[in-house]
């Protein structure tokens, strides 16, 4: 292998790992039924993913209802919770979601004030 090519990818990797809105983020939502609360979070979390991460975003919605196991597979003490599995660290958001703010915070997306 040549030290050019070496060179490209490590410059490539950098760039990667400094550029925030090259990051995919997979999530989580955990939900209990069709519960107004669960309603509102699911639409609440699409919502600020397709303004926020257009296109960078994998979110897997689990109603804990048709699979309790996870619930504990992951520790999930409330319902709804917002699992950000990557880009790491992990973070946790418990809620409706309808602090767009907060949740911007949870996601790294934006800084705390």
């Amino acid at each position: 292998m040549s030290t050019k090519k070496v060179s490209d990818s490590t410059e490539a990797f950098e760039r990667s790992l400094v550029s925030p809105k090259e990051k995919r983020y997979v999530l989580r939502l955990y939900i209990t039924g069709t519960t107004p609360q669960s309603v509102r979070a699911i639409a609440n979390v699409k919502k600020i993913c397709e303004e926020h991460l257009q296109g960078r975003y994998e979110l897997d919605v689990i109603d804990l209802y048709q699979k309790p196991q996870l619930a504990e597979g992951e520790q999930i003490i409330a319902a709804p919770t917002l699992i950000k599995k990557l880009p790491l660290p992990l973070r946790r958001i418990i809620g409706d979601m309808s602090k767009t703010e907060r949740v911007l915070v949870g996601l790294d997306l934006k800084r705390s004030a």
